[in-house]
């Protein structure tokens, strides 16, 4: 069974409900669909970035794709990528790991992984235990999530680097708190997983520069920071619809992959298979979908990087609603600094007409305390 439960400290517990204020205050102004007016405003669009450029010796390229990072990040915070340099090969391989992990593995030999007996949440998570949002255990409006999920987080052996030996779990412990199915199993499941994170660890580093430079900083500004980082990685299974039907006015959804939710972290690489599922709440407070584009991945704010930049970047609301009768797969990877970072406010975004809004917080308690509230028995 998991420890003990540590009580949080009061900077957690305000950080955490801070971020509900912010959820609950986005969702009472959303609408259930898209504008229709479109006429009447310039519709919202999902920036695509091309950051092949970025990966060029020349400053100015660099800092070009930077710009376009950041116009997209101080509006919606999200955005989608390509020229990112991670091999097709990787990317349909954690996928089809993710179908034979959830189709496969026996439900006995599953139970044994069940998030229930890890304090940091890892392992195997079925649908009836987590609710994304835990606002939604109680609320009339909610409806059951269908998601299927198994999360680990960083380990040295998962790190090209090699890591820098200082890694410490989300409580600042020593060691990682990392479970996997047993080899004879699932066989190759690790050595994918490895592949896949990897790469995926190598392209947030890359990003975090182009990060630093969208906020006139040092391109090398935050690599100290993310030397041993928090990487919390899903793969999650939604199955098909049992009525399926597009977003519609005014029709509450019987069926939800994923409640509407932030994400804790700095941000969010995620990857998709070809179903639609995602939506996104628009700056003009509508749900639109999230069409994934061929071959990239959508990069997501996440909790920590609106802190640390003080608001003027958005931390993407976000939901899963598979309205289809083809099952979806996906592999989000939600970047962190060390977990035993403290998170403050950029003294570059901190102006007499917006003073720091966020008090410092340590990294990893903020995700522990995040991910204790969306368990029903946490």
């Amino acid at each position: 069974m998991a420890a003990a439960a540590v009580e949080p400290s009061s900077t957690q517990t305000e950080a955490r409900q801070a971020a509900q204020a912010y959820l609950n205050s986005r969702l009472t102004n959303g609408t259930s669909t898209p504008s229709t007016n479109p006429g009447q405003k310039s519709p919202f669009t999902i920036p695509v970035i091309d950051i092949s450029p970025s990966f060029s010796p020349n400053l100015a390229d660099r800092k070009a794709v930077a710009a376009q990072i950041h116009a997209a990040c101080s509006t919606s915070g999200f955005f989608q990528i390509t020229g990112h340099n991670i091999p097709s090969s990787t990317r349909q391989g954690i996928l089809d790991l993710a179908k034979r992990f959830f189709h496969t593995l026996p439900r006995e030999k599953k139970d044994a992984l069940h998030v229930r007996h890890s304090k940091y949440f890892r392992g195997w998570e079925p649908a009836e235990y987590t609710y994304v949002n835990p606002a939604d255990w109680t609320g009339e409006q909610a409806a059951p999530e269908t998601k299927e999920g198994f999360n680990w987080g960083y380990e040295e052996g998962l790190d090209a680097t090699g890591g820098d030996g200082a890694y410490v779990e989300l409580d600042g412990g020593k060691g990682n708190g990392n479970v996997w199915p047993r080899e004879e199993d699932l066989p190759g499941f690790y050595a994918t997983v490895r592949e896949y994170y990897a790469e995926v660890l190598g392209l947030a580093r890359h990003l975090f520069r182009l990060f630093a430079l969208a906020l006139g900083l040092e391109e090398g500004a935050f690599d100290g920071m993310v030397t041993h980082p928090g990487g919390i990685a899903r793969l999650l299974y939604y199955p098909p619809s049992k009525d399926p039907r597009p977003l519609e006015a005014g029709r509450k959804d019987d069926e939800i992959g994923l409640g509407a939710h932030t994400d804790y972290e700095c941000f969010t690489i995620l990857l998709c298979s070809s179903a639609p599922g995602l939506e996104i709440l628009s700056p003009e407070d509508e749900w639109v979908e999230a069409k994934a584009v061929e071959g990239g991945f959508v990069v997501n704010v996440a909790d920590f990087l609106m802190r640390w930049t003080n608001g003027v970047y958005k931390s993407t609301v976000h939901r899963v609603v598979n309205r289809t009768r083809e099952e979806r797969y996906s592999v989000p990877f939600f970047f962190s600094i060390n977990y035993d970072q403290m998170v403050e406010t950029l003294p570059s975004c901190i102006t007499p007409g917006n003073p720091s809004r966020y008090p410092p917080v340590r990294a990893g308690e903020y995700v522990l305390e995040r991910l204790k509230a969306t368990a029903k028995d946490g």
